[in-house]
């Protein structure tokens, strides 16, 4: 079972995100096989705050969609434990949702699968790696019926 909280600024979303986080996580612990009680955080925050994060912990001098901080790395998920927090911009869901022509939904979905992935292990620092995570991300948000 996994618990969660969101904070922030989940008034500026046109939606309500916690289906969609209940939705995606439940799938995704389905897929991941994870047993046992998780914790996980979400923050929702506007360009300027995201800004200062990713300037401070990756000295990336400008906002980014979503940044996960993991509290255990490694891949034993048979134990219980907090698995981290997981910042968002709505600006940039609403930005890119525009940009890449879909809902704020779809983008807030796959933002929020995308860091979710992070906090279980996965990343995308090689072509490999990569090619992995996101037919993960894209598998997912196909299983729970939120596609482009």
């Amino acid at each position: 079972m996994i618990h969660y909280n969101l904070f922030g600024k989940v008034n500026k979303l046109d939606f309500k995100p916690r289906q969609y986080i209940r939705l995606i996580l439940r799938e995704i612990f389905n897929s991941e096989h994870l047993k046992g009680d998780y914790a996980v955080s979400f923050i929702i925050v506007n360009n300027e705050e995201i800004h200062k994060i990713n300037k401070e912990y990756r000295n990336i001098d400008r906002p980014t969609d979503v940044i996960s901080f993991a509290v255990m790395d490694g891949n034993n998920h048979q134990l219980d434990y907090e698995l981290g927090d997981i910042y968002l911009s709505y600006e940039k869901i609403i930005e890119q949702a525009k940009e890449y022509n879909h809902s704020n939904i779809r983008e807030f979905s796959f933002l929020i699968t995308h860091g979710m992935l992070h906090l279980l292990g996965y990343d995308h620092m090689n072509p490999k790696d990569e090619e992995i995570m996101f037919k993960k991300q894209d598998d997912i948000l196909n299983k729970v019926g939120i596609v482009r």
